[in-house]
């Protein structure tokens, strides 16, 4: 018989303990051997040990009328029994399925190791929260990993002075000058507005402003600004997606100071600010694109260091914003802009679209809209859309396609037939555009048709059926706990992604809840009790997994020379992946079932 390797004390979550809990652990461990069939632990009853499996496999099993129902199956490398031990009793009975080979941890020493251990405690109290951040800050760069920690009270922010409103730009100048700062709060009003020392310049070298003008006449209102206690990464976005240098920093109801790109790049170097000075420099489709390519890099980069996958996805939709905005401007003459309005649809509408993958777009036009040449603009931004990286919509949901470009009355009439007619194709028209978000023209067109969207929530028979989409897909978990695949790998955009993206979305729609992104509608839904805290909060962690191990998995294929897919190869995934992937699949079928429950849906 072959010796039974030592228990490995270097993964997860023993890789938590620190260097005498792991010690005593190896001191304390024992080993089993069970036949098939022996009853290890019962629901229910307190187990006197934590199990490890070294060889062989265990079912869990959940008592039934008249029987018992199989759960999951365990496999060489599982722990089970924690919960027995924590919590004195056993959620499920655990079975031998053959003879057994186990590392056997005291109740004893396993209840010492939580005590002693906050982080080896919050693996078990917290479950997929602790383990997804635990999964994320493995082999991540200490830099970028202290980008994430540093908040932006933590910068070097800059002093910020308030002058009144009156103030000439003579004297703001000196005071800039005098104190050595880049931004003035000008108070003159119940908000405040702010002048930065690129407003002053260009008041006096290309507006022809007098040097005793006040400059409230250059305030911009109103001001930009950030928490002390946001992470500094989020500052990054706010001033990438707003096209700026520089926010206000406020603490409670005071404004605390300014920060600027480069106290923010003092602390890192970021690849975005790069791209967003060559975008904002551009004056050409050609240096757009050029600009552009950076930014699968930028995502490689950062998802190899452990970016929060809800910052990164703000972060490339602030960068996307900025390229499709900027080939908005070069197609749509500037007179026209104003008569129509640009929106962007699925990942990208909700702010979570990572890769460029295809383009989802459509377009609302005003009523008394007369642009002849329509036809060749729209294709013209489609195809550069395809040029710079973003390929054209298998399904048509381009503005190209006249069905995805109305007039702002047409669009409301389309709404309405959505509504009267809960076919197939409607309710796909429908969940699509739930989704739509302004990004360049007129945002006031759309709002009549954000309010439209939102009306459909008080029509029950169009939310059941567009909620019986979110079981269209079966969850890739067979009922033993395994998660299933083909020869392609696992699909996690169909079987786990989509589930929670559409129930979510629905959700959002019954509560008249207007947020897009998936993080968000979770996040109001729990304010608004729709959802419980523990549920909205399982449902955003599960979501981040399943967009982190699929972005993992894309990067690769595009290393590769091969497309982005949506299939992931379980195979070769770390365990703490495989789990994390278990159990986020778990959280999808809990979720179908509150969609079931809620809006009465059967199979």
């Amino acid at each position: 018989m072959e010796p039974v390797p030592g228990l490995d004390l270097t993964t997860p979550p023993f890789d938590l303990l620190d260097a005498s809990s792991r010690e005593q652990l190896q001191r304390a461990v024992d080993m089993g051997f069970y036949p098939a069939k022996t009853r290890l632990i019962e629901a229910g009853k307190p187990s006197a040990h934590v199990y490890v499996l070294c060889k062989g496999h265990v079912h869990a099993l959940d008592p039934t009328v008249g029987g018992e129902r199989r759960f999951a199956d365990y496999a060489a490398g599982d722990l089970f029994g924690s919960f027995a031990v924590i919590a004195g009793r056993a959620r499920h009975t655990y079975v031998a399925g053959e003879d057994l080979l186990c590392f056997l941890i005291p109740a004893a020493t396993f209840q010492q190791l939580l005590a002693n251990n906050p982080r080896f405690a919050a693996y078990f109290s917290e479950g997929l929260t602790a383990k997804r951040h635990l999964a994320a800050t493995q082999h991540q760069g200490s830099e970028l990993n202290q980008l994430m920690l540093t908040r932006v009270r933590d910068a070097q922010l800059a002093p910020l002075a308030q002058v009144p409103g009156r103030t000439s730009i003579i004297a703001a100048s000196a005071r800039l000058k005098a104190d050595r700062i880049d931004c003035l709060l000008v108070c003159d009003g119940p908000e405040p507005g702010i002048v930065t020392r690129t407003d002053l310049l260009e008041a006096l070298t290309l507006k022809g402003y007098a040097v005793d003008a006040p400059i409230s006449l250059l305030a911009s209102r109103p001001v930009i600004s950030v928490r002390s206690d946001e992470v500094l990464f989020q500052a990054l976005v706010t001033m990438t997606e707003r096209h700026i240098e520089r926010v206000v920093v406020r603490s409670g109801e005071h404004y605390v100071g300014s920060l600027g790109m480069a106290e923010v790049l003092a602390h890192y170097a970021s690849t975005s600010h790069l791209i967003s000075l060559r975008l904002a420099r551009a004056n050409s489709l050609h240096e757009i694109a050029q600009a552009a390519q950076g930014m699968t890099e930028l995502v490689r980069t950062l998802h190899a260091q452990g970016a929060k996958m809800s910052y990164l996805t703000e972060l490339v939709s602030a960068l996307n914003r900025r390229v499709m905005a900027k080939i908005f401007q070069f197609v749509v003459p500037a007179h026209l802009r104003q008569h129509v309005c640009l929106l962007v649809l699925g990942s990208e509408g909700r702010r979570e679209q990572i890769l460029k993958t295809d383009q989802d777009n459509a377009l609302v036009l005003a009523d008394d809209l007369d642009w002849p040449g329509i036809d060749a603009a729209v294709a013209h931004f489609s195809a550069t859309l395809a040029e710079v990286g973003y390929p054209p919509c298998p399904g048509k949901v381009m503005v190209s396609n006249p069905h995805w470009r109305m007039r702002q009355c047409d669009w409301q009439r389309r709404i309405a037939g959505w509504q009267s007619d809960a076919s197939g194709d409607g309710m796909l028209d429908l969940a699509i555009a739930l989704d739509a978000r302004p990004l360049a023209g007129n945002a006031d067109l759309f709002v009549p048709v954000k309010h439209a969207l939102l009306g459909i929530g008080r029509d029950d028979i169009a939310l059941r059926q567009l909620a019986r989409a979110t079981l269209d897909f079966s969850t890739p978990l067979t009922l033993f706990g395994k998660v299933r695949g083909d020869a392609r790998g696992t699909d996690l955009k169909k079987g786990a992604v989509f589930p929670i993206v559409h129930g979510l979305r629905t959700l959002a729609l019954r509560h008249r809840i207007s947020h897009n992104n998936s993080f968000d509608r979770a996040q109001a839904l729990i304010d608004a009790g729709a959802l419980s805290r523990e549920l909205g909060r399982d449902l955003q962690q599960a979501l981040a997994v399943f967009m982190r191990l699929r972005l993992g998995q894309q990067l690769a294929d595009l290393s590769a020379g091969q497309p982005a897919s949506n299939f992931v190869d379980v195979r070769i995934l770390r365990r703490l992946d495989r789990e994390l992937l278990r159990d986020a699949l778990g959280v999808v079928n809990a979720f179908k079932d509150h969609i079931r429950e809620t809006f009465a849906l059967r199979e």
